[in-house]
């Protein structure tokens, strides 16, 4: 099973379904490690506000060009096998899989630095949107885009 770095519906694939992908890959066997980030929806905010849900959306078109961009571009570094990106599209609990992020290297020395990189760079550059949904002091639900709460 080869999966397609990108965005995914929620619940299409699962960690395990990543690995076997990564460890299908033909030059597997040169890897010595593999890091892995697993993005989950936290469930407080960074105003210590509690979240109920998020919900979370992309320009897929474009979110998928720059992901493929991002995992070929970090494909270049010195002792790397692999990079995949995954990132679901949906509403989710606290708690649940947001994203994949896996580097496969010669050495672990290799995969840090690039998993980090891959991290960073998908967060900056990928057309992605959050909506959160948070409960408010009195009780009641509120939600709003990410980006918008964070620049108030």
């Amino acid at each position: 099973m080869t999966l397609q770095a990108g965005v995914h519906g929620k619940g299409t694939f699962s960690l395990f379904d990543t690995l076997k992908s990564v460890k299908d890959v033909p030059d597997f066997s040169k890897a010595g490690a593999l890091a892995i980030f697993i993005g989950v929806v936290r469930g407080e905010t960074t105003k210590a506000e509690r979240v109920e849900k998020l919900e979370v959306e992309a320009y897929e078109e474009q979110a998928n060009k720059i992901i493929n961009r991002i995992c070929k571009d970090l494909k270049k570094e010195k002792g790397i096998i692999d990079v995949q990106i995954h990132h679901f599209l949906g509403s989710f609990e606290v708690g649940e899989d947001l994203v994949y992020v896996l580097v496969a290297g010669a050495h672990r020395h290799d995969v840090f630095p690039v998993l980090e990189k891959a991290v960073n760079r998908y967060k900056k550059e990928v057309p992605i949107f959050k909506k959160e949904y948070i409960i408010d002091k009195t009780g009641m639900t509120e939600s709003y885009w990410v980006s918008e709460h964070e620049t108030k």
